[in-house]
């Protein structure tokens, strides 16, 4: 079983503003192997266009790391993900 790491929100945050630190502090937190899954409430939470969704996405299942998104019960390293 693997190890909780924690919540990483951005709150207050619009679609109008790019910065997101918890966001980006996720992303650096995946690099070192700190990660092997992220469990976001939807897709529409995680990145702010489909454009940056796939690019992320992507970047994470080459590193391994497995994104899920509850609400479309999306995993993203299945096969249909």
């Amino acid at each position: 079983m693997g190890e909780y790491v924690g919540v990483y929100s951005d709150k207050a945050y619009t679609v109008t503003k790019s910065a997101r630190p918890d966001f980006e502090r996720l992303l650096s937190d995946c690099k070192p192997g700190k990660i092997d899954i992220i469990i976001t409430k939807s897709i529409s939470r995680f990145a702010r266009n489909t454009v940056d969704t796939l690019r992320r996405v992507r970047n994470l299942k080459e590193k391994g790391i497995e994104v899920y998104f509850e609400k479309e019960n999306i995993y993203t390293l299945d096969a249909k993900g």
